[in-house]
């Protein structure tokens, strides 16, 4: 290594990942990984002035979708512009492999279903130069990227390849279909696959409106795979799910899960609306299991999760009215257009707007906001589309449409569907505060149409140990510790997510101060013209993967040092 170093970050205010004290630092970086954190007399080969700033772990966010778009693209946005460097995709149990070749349109319409991701977009640009898991692996290998990846072996993907339409249909799985899958679940794991994902959550359906495959599988099924994945050795279980009025059952069988398989297990936690206290009940089981010796974590994220509304957005509260099919294929400023027409206007203001469950969700006015630049994630109910139409006597409807067509047809409305039953984010406090929760649930790569909640995790350092002013806010060592080791360590890598010598040298150097999330935009880069919502945080000035600069204010350095990351090796 020398007297020299590739790059020297200098007088930065150092936060390792530990959750202990910051303290002001060089950091040196060699060949990729850190060399020494503290006063370094050498000159770098090149150097970053961070007095002012401070020198954060990169992070790590263990729950994505970005499946499909790391075989096309090479920057993984919107997360790598807003400071992750690693990511695990093949979460929920979608994914696209294994696959035969004719069940490719069958794998794009469980994700177009689940995830938002539009049809067209996966069907100009996956290549499907794969059939089993490893060979998926494989074709991601020479792939460079702006973030390290790492992915699941899926559940529904599995049923599928084994069972067909059966699968599909959610037929039960004979003895030997179970074991073929235990068998190519076993494979995916041992060929580099960081865990196994499954999903048993309803609302999760093929563009058809079909439950998922995974959906209702029998315990037998589940188990067997389990067993297989304890020969493996390595790795974890990802669960999402319904509870209601299964609660018994469906925890019982993710303990099952843990005990047979003597793997870690995590499974998403978030407040319902229509069960405001669930959460608090599964935290308790969590407890209770773990002190029996079981490693289960609920997954949490740092605020509600949300749909964005507007024009220019897959969804507004009109997008459910019959007189939105006569605008709904047209592209945007041909659109707008028609909006501004007051006959257009009137019918849509006064129509039915889908069934009950939408019109309680889209519709529900007292619960959709302003979204703001900067985007406010904590709005005082007084904000309210409700509370301020009632205030100005106007309908609601009315006063959202206005607000729709400001700025050029592009504001955004707001709409908080968990984690925000009471108006606020106390919950998410509280769950912030339990040593069983790992944060993630950002969905990177998903919902490109409706949601934006990569950049969950940038938002978490800025508003919970910063910004927020409706309650009590946590200690930013802490904040970054939890965003960072403790999701690397939560998946097996220990090469990451702390700021010490010997570790790779995943880096963001940020303004604090000025760290600010920008409100979403509609962009059209996907393959076939497709759209997503962007968003980028202000203030992250560099971030580094492998010791190599991706992010310098704001814009990318063309510099790709991500790859594949393959568990075990």
């Amino acid at each position: 290594m020398g007297d020299r170093f590739d790059l020297v970050i200098r007088d930065g205010t150092v936060i390792d990942g530990t959750g202990g004290p910051s303290r002001t630092a060089d950091v040196a970086i060699s060949d990729g990984m850190i060399a020494k954190v503290g006063p370094v007399a050498a000159v770098g080969r090149d150097e970053i002035d961070a007095k002012g700033r401070i020198i954060i772990p990169g992070f790590v966010d263990i729950h994505t979708h970005y499946d499909a778009q790391v075989t096309w693209a090479q920057q993984i946005l919107p997360s790598s512009c807003n400071g992750v460097t690693t990511v695990l995709m093949g979460n929920c149990g979608v994914g696209f492999a294994p696959v035969r070749p004719d069940h490719h349109d069958m794998l794009i319409s469980l994700m177009e279903g689940v995830e938002d991701i539009p049809e067209v977009v996966m069907k100009d640009g996956l290549p499907w130069n794969w059939s089993s898991f490893p060979d998926y692996l494989d074709s991601l290998e020479d792939n460079r990227y702006d973030v390290d990846v790492a992915t699941q072996v899926p559940h529904a993907a599995l049923r599928v390849f084994v069972m067909g339409k059966r699968g599909a249909n959610r037929e039960d799985a004979t003895a030997d279909d179970r074991a073929e899958m235990a068998r190519i679940a076993a494979e995916g794991m041992r060929a580099g696959a960081f865990g196994f994902s499954t999903s048993r959550l309803l609302q999760h359906r093929t563009a058809e409106g079909e439950p998922i495959p995974s959906y209702g599988a029998a315990q037998e099924e589940l188990l067997e795979i389990a067993d297989a994945l304890a020969d493996v050795g390595r790795g974890w279980i990802q669960t999402v799910g319904d509870f209601e009025d299964a609660i018994d059952a469906e925890f019982d069988l993710r303990r099952q899960l843990a005990e047979r398989s003597g793997l870690p297990l995590t499974m998403t936690l978030l407040q319902k609306e229509a069960r405001p206290d669930e959460w608090r009940d599964l935290l308790g089981r969590i407890e209770e299991a773990n002190a029996e010796g079981l490693k289960i974590t609920a997954q949490i994220r740092g605020r509600p999760t949300s749909v964005l509304l507007g024009f220019e957005l897959s969804i507004n509260p009109f997008s459910a009215c019959p007189s939105w099919s006569e605008v709904k294929d047209l592209d945007f400023d041909m659109r707008l257009d028609r909006l501004r027409d007051p006959a257009l206007r009137a019918r849509l203001t006064s129509e039915p707007c889908g069934d009950i469950i939408r019109q309680r969700r889209f519709q529900k006015w007292d619960r959709i906001f302003p979204f703001g630049d900067p985007p406010q994630y904590e709005p005082h109910p007084e904000t309210s589309i409700g509370r301020q139409a009632e205030r100005a006597g106007v309908a609601p409807a009315e006063l959202a449409y206005d607000m729709m067509l400001e700025n050029g047809g592009r504001t955004i409305l707001y709409r908080p569907t968990t984690n925000y039953t009471n108006g606020d984010l106390a919950v998410v406090h509280e769950m912030l505060d339990h040593p069983n929760t790992l944060i993630g649930l950002g969905d990177g790569g998903a919902h490109v149409g409706v949601m934006c909640d990569a950049t969950d995790m940038a938002h978490t350092i800025s508003y919970w140990t910063r910004d927020r002013s409706r309650g009590p806010k946590h200690r930013l060592e802490e904040m970054v510790r939890r965003l960072t080791s403790a999701n690397a360590d939560a998946i097996g890598l220990s090469d990451r997510g702390r700021i010490k010598p010997g570790l790779r040298a995943d880096i963001n150097i940020i303004d604090y101060d000025a760290l600010t999330l920008q409100s979403p935009k509609v962009h059209y880069d996907l393959p076939a013209g497709g759209k997503r919502l962007l968003q980028q945080a202000t203030g992250i000035e560099a971030t580094l993967v492998a010791g190599q600069p991706v992010w310098r204010d704001g814009q990318a350095t063309g510099a790709l040092p991500g790859r594949l990351l393959r568990s075990g090796s």
